[in-house]
């Protein structure tokens, strides 16, 4: 999708903690529709690129475009912080995420958790909220665990309601942290299809994962990242099929073991 304009860029963005510099330059971009994965070892930079994408975490260098639109900041390297407050709530409303642990409120029942956000933070009407919420419950094929307690659910449940979380907020994009490596094979297959029906209806998303069937059906682009660089990037299709880098095809090999 070369001409449809971007929604997420990443440019040259370093991110350390302390000494540890974890993230040494590396850049994204996921142009509206298209789904980028991200993988590589643990320990290699795809989950705080990730937070650092939606502003969980501070980067000390580089750029990060939401639609275009840089976010501005103030300070320089460990002291660099986003310097408007409205425009990274505004950026975190449109790039939401699922986590790898669910982290549903449990205290709220199904149809609490998707509704809180969209009533009490974009002040919409709740009646229509409700309405959209079951929709997206249904959606993920949970319609029928709308007033069921987190705890009721079992984790590929619980994760499906994440999605439907994620998606009541109508962001521009989706960003998803190691959405399936807290499940077991058989629920890790209930999320798998969600995820790959979303790419199906042309959602623009950004997957941590360390599925590599995942990444390889439903990416346009896949980035592998080694220690915390950019080692290749390209098409699934050439990077599984005929990986350029030793270290690609090295991780590849260890990971169909």
């Amino acid at each position: 999708m070369p001409d449809a304009p971007p929604v997420l860029e990443i440019r040259a963005l370093h991110k350390a903690y302390g000494q540890l510099e974890v993230l040494k330059g590396v850049d994204l971009l996921a142009r509206q529709g298209e789904v980028v994965s991200l993988i590589g070892s643990s320990g290699s930079g795809k989950s705080t690129m990730l937070r650092c994408a939606n502003l969980l975490e501070d980067s000390q260098q580089g750029e990060i475009l939401f639609c275009e639109e840089p976010v501005r900041w103030r300070g320089t390297g460990h002291a660099r912080r986003p310097a408007d407050p409205k425009q990274v709530t505004r950026i975190r409303t449109n790039l939401s995420m699922v986590f790898q642990s669910f982290n549903l409120w449990s205290h709220l029942t199904i149809l609490q958790n998707v509704t809180e956000a969209p009533i009490h933070v974009l002040k919409r009407d709740p009646q229509e909220v409700e309405a959209a919420a079951r929709g997206y419950l249904d959606k993920v094929g949970i319609g029928d665990k709308a007033d069921a307690w987190p705890a009721q659910l079992s984790g590929g449940q619980q994760q499906r309601a994440a999605i439907a979380r994620a998606l009541a907020m109508e962001p521009k994009a989706l960003l998803f942290d190691e959405p399936t490596s807290a499940l077991d094979p058989e629920l890790e297959q209930e999320v798998i299809r969600v995820i790959r029906a979303l790419a199906e209806e042309g959602r623009t998303m950004v997957i941590v994962t360390h599925d590599m069937n995942l990444a390889r059906d439903v990416s346009d682009h896949v980035i592998f990242l080694h220690h915390g660089r950019i080692e290749e990037e390209g098409a699934p299709d050439r990077l599984f099929g005929a990986p350029r880098s030793e270290r690609l095809r090295g991780f590849l090999n260890a990971v169909a073991a």
